[in-house]
């Protein structure tokens, strides 16, 4: 059987193409010219990291969104994203996350139609961020192509290659998903990403005997209140650092929790 990639995507962009067959199911998958085997999901063995595995870090869990495709809903869809994306963590994919997802919504409002019922998918894939918006209509596929510099169309998936890892096209049986995916550089799904002053904390409390739960997967109640104890002592311990050394422990203390709290807000404003 011969599969033909769906989309074409320019160097940064890995367009998947996905063939559903009713007796067969998912028959297979190709990126540009090179076939491969149907996209299978699998566990990742994540190694253990200095930072108590991450076990207490943000959960991040799926969730769905239906909406109407009309131009009224995009600016919601993208508040909802923003606040989400803030609550996982992951600020700096805030304006390439939105713009992808406006120009996905567009693309359905014009060559679907408007008021058409889409939904919006938002997941970890891996440590990547995956965008997903469903539609009901397979025919209608979108396409990259080469818009002219005086082109008054053509742009937006031109766009969505350059500001995402890669993207692509899934043909179900009763609707099309078109999704993207975003590079977070954590180093688990419900890790942290690469913030400087939280990988030198994880190497401070890398050196800190954390006592392990029998269960191999504690709960994240379990797993908070493991990773508060630990930090909780690494606190104590410069503190008394800085008694030792003559300064004013309380002194440090408050300096430290205003620092925090103005790092905080400008991730916040971001």
């Amino acid at each position: 059987m011969s599969i033909e990639p769906l989309v074409h995507g320019e160097p940064k962009c890995i367009a998947h193409a996905r063939l559903v067959s009713p007796a067969l199911g998912e028959v297979g998958v190709r990126q540009g010219d090179r076939p491969l085997l149907a996209e299978q999901r699998k566990t990742t063995h994540w190694s253990r990291s200095r930072d108590m595995e991450c076990s207490a870090c943000t959960p991040r869990t799926p969730w769905e969104l239906p909406f109407l495709a009309v131009p009224e809903e995009v600016a919601a869809l993208r508040r909802v994203l923003k606040i989400h994306l803030r609550l996982w963590g992951l600020p700096e994919l805030i304006e390439s996350v939105q713009l992808c997802l406006s120009e996905l919504v567009s693309n359905v409002i014009t060559h679907v139609g408007p008021g058409t019922p889409s939904t919006l998918a938002v997941s970890m894939y891996g440590t990547h961020l995956r965008i997903e918006i469903h539609d009901p209509d397979s025919r209608a596929l979108p396409t990259l192509i080469d818009a002219k510099g005086d082109a008054e169309s053509g742009r937006g998936l031109a766009l969505v290659a350059a500001c995402s890892d890669r993207w692509g096209v899934q043909l179900l049986l009763d609707r099309k998903v078109t999704w993207v995916e975003f590079a977070t550089g954590m180093n688990a799904p419900n890790g942290h990403g690469q913030n400087p002053s939280v990988s030198r904390a994880a190497s401070v409390l890398g050196l800190y005997d954390v006592q392990q739960p029998a269960s191999p997967a504690p709960s994240s109640r379990l797993a908070t209140i493991m990773a508060e104890t630990v930090v909780v002592a690494a606190i104590a311990d410069l503190l008394h650092w800085l008694q030792a050394h003559g300064h004013d422990a309380d002194q440090a203390l408050d300096r430290a929790q205003r620092q925090f709290e103005a790092e905080a807000e400008q991730v916040a404003n971001w």
